[in-house]
């Protein structure tokens, strides 16, 4: 065995047990935290009372964290605590409107005073084509998709610890040609770059930021394309075709996704964009 070979082997052995040495750490945390994936860290959720949010608040929960959820209306956010049952403060605000956030991080830094997660999912998307489009249209739409998403994390920094996490949930519209959901997109578009930056800007703090990007999902925002519940479920066949799978998602499917980028399971993962989308742009 020449010296190369002997280095190359030695390098590897090392590998091995760093790896070896990784894995144990991992499985002893898993073990103390009673298998949980998030006890004892701190989550915000925007757009949290239906649909992603709520599925990812509630599974958040189950994994031992403590989350805010925000969203627009009160009756919903108080139905979306009472499901969730434990660890859960509901803010009512708009991520358009800053002084709601403002709002919404005084509240996390009085009742809690740190944060670890942020979860960026509050949207807004509506059909219409470019000749169609309203001043008004255009800018609920990157005020609510765009910079309300940019503003969530900006404002978090300060309470957000490091090592954090920081997801934002895009759409796998960012990459399509979608005529009417020409403004949705670029606001989703916006939202990736948004990602690479952060990854980048953040490093040194270790605070991981990753965009998740869904395909067509059951959600109540699906159900509000149609001008009709007719309209809306042959909608939902018509986006049913399009993935591999030949259906559409359920919430708690994106939920999931979101744990993984959220967790220490994505420890060595940053600035990617991960579609949960049946394959529909993958295929």
């Amino acid at each position: 065995m020449n010296s190369t070979t002997m280095l190359a082997s030695e390098k590897g052995r090392k590998f091995h047990i760093y790896k070896s040495n990784e894995e144990q750490k991992r499985r002893k945390n898993m073990s103390m935290n009673n298998g949980k994936k998030l006890t004892g860290k701190i989550a915000v959720i925007t757009g949290g009372s239906s649909g992603i949010g709520l599925a990812t608040a509630r599974l958040f929960v189950q994994e031992g964290a403590y989350v805010f959820i925000t969203g627009r209306r009160q009756a919903e956010l108080d139905k979306a605590k009472a499901e969730i049952g434990k660890n859960v403060t509901a803010v009512r605000g708009d991520v358009a409107k800053l002084d709601d956030l403002d709002s919404l991080y005084a509240t996390v830094k009085s009742e809690k005073g740190a944060l670890d997660i942020v979860i960026a999912n509050a949207a807004f998307g509506e059909p219409v084509l470019t000749k169609d489009a309203t001043p008004e249209h255009y800018d609920k739409s990157f005020n609510t998709n765009a910079r309300g998403s940019f503003f969530t994390v900006q404002k978090a920094l300060p309470l957000l610890r490091d090592g954090g996490s920081i997801v934002l949930v895009s759409s796998v519209a960012h990459v399509k040609g979608i005529p009417v959901y020409v403004t949705y997109s670029a606001t989703k578009a916006a939202m990736r770059s948004f990602v690479r930056s952060w990854a980048a800007d953040f490093k040194d703090r270790g605070i991981r930021v990753n965009t998740l990007s869904p395909g067509p999902i059951d959600t109540p925002m699906m159900a509000s394309q149609g001008a009709s519940k007719e309209q809306a479920e042959a909608f939902k066949k018509q986006y049913a075709q399009l993935t591999t799978l030949g259906r559409v998602g359920r919430p708690e499917e994106i939920a999931t996704a979101i744990l993984f980028l959220a967790s220490d399971d994505s420890s060595f993962i940053t600035g990617i964009d991960l579609p949960a989308d049946g394959g529909m742009t993958q295929v």
